[in-house]
């Protein structure tokens, strides 16, 4: 539960700002431990990436896990079976990320969109308008 909230409240502190933390997120990022934060910090990137450079989506959630397991390594992590919602939708989404030490920036960044979810499976998938 203090996982989804803190998502939720920095998710709305990052899209206001652009790749840059401000240090609010900045403080939220570091109440995590360092898995928790290397994983929030790329869905952070995801979606402001994806918001900047896929004009046609304005995502406000990205889930790292719905159809496969992450995989980290130290500072990078691949997120094979991630999804983003944006307008009411639900999207495929492969990205992977490589952050700094303390897994605050953002080094190295390459998402791929895949297709919409049908609404019909999001409850198998817990996912949610």
């Amino acid at each position: 539960m203090r996982l989804m909230i803190l998502t939720g409240g920095l998710a709305m502190v990052f899209a206001q700002s652009a790749f840059a933390l401000d240090a609010s997120a900045t403080r939220q990022l570091k109440s995590l431990s360092p898995a928790e934060r290397l994983e929030q910090r790329c869905d952070m990137e995801a979606m402001n990436r994806i918001g900047k450079e896929a004009k046609t989506y304005s995502p406000d959630k990205v889930i790292a896990y719905t159809f496969a397991q992450t995989k980290a390594d130290g500072n990078r992590l691949k997120a094979p079976g991630a999804v983003f919602r944006s307008k009411g939708q639900w999207y495929r989404l492969k990205y992977q990320c490589e952050t700094g030490n303390q897994h605050l920036d953002v080094k190295n960044f390459s998402y791929q969109i895949g297709d919409a979810v049908p609404k019909q499976s999001w409850g198998k998938y817990y996912l949610y308008n």
